[in-house]
């Protein structure tokens, strides 16, 4: 059976390109969604790609991924540090999950310095850029194959 994963993006990485290229580089959302999708039909995986700027929304999609997917992967960006209605449905979620983050959080300012969901994931990856999102697929690849 092939795996089925979850990639979600949170507030303002629809902009990506667009916004702080010091913090997040140049490559467009877009592009950043064809990059992924290509690693996960490397890897025969099943991957949808989503954005939302919603809390609320990305919670529904997390409660609905429990039923659809293997795994998932969240870049909540700015609800990182506020949410805890996130953190709550990733911690019913109750399968594999990676934090993910293009800088690192723990070099920013004080208060994204805390995060109110890595407590609740699998793993982590931060402060890589957007390179990041395929060593979370690898990663989440790896774990669903329990060889990581």
């Amino acid at each position: 059976m092939t795996d089925r994963i979850l990639i979600i993006n949170g507030p303002n990485l629809n902009l990506l390109g667009e916004r702080e290229k010091s913090q997040y580089g140049a490559i467009t959302f877009e592009d950043l969604k064809k990059i992924c999708l290509d690693k996960s039909k490397e890897l025969a995986i099943d991957l949808d790609f989503i954005h939302s700027n919603l809390e609320g929304e990305i919670v529904n999609i997390i409660q609905d991924a429990r039923n659809k997917y293997s795994g998932l992967i969240i870049n909540a960006a700015g609800f990182t540090h506020t949410s805890v209605s996130i953190r709550d449905a990733l911690e019913i979620f109750k399968k594999p999950s990676i934090e993910l983050h293009i800088s690192n959080i723990y070099k920013r300012e004080e208060f994204r310095q805390k995060s109110l969901i890595s407590g609740v994931v699998s793993g982590g990856i931060f402060g890589l850029g957007t390179d990041g999102y395929i060593l979370a697929i690898i990663a989440i690849h790896k774990i669903l194959k329990n060889e990581n």
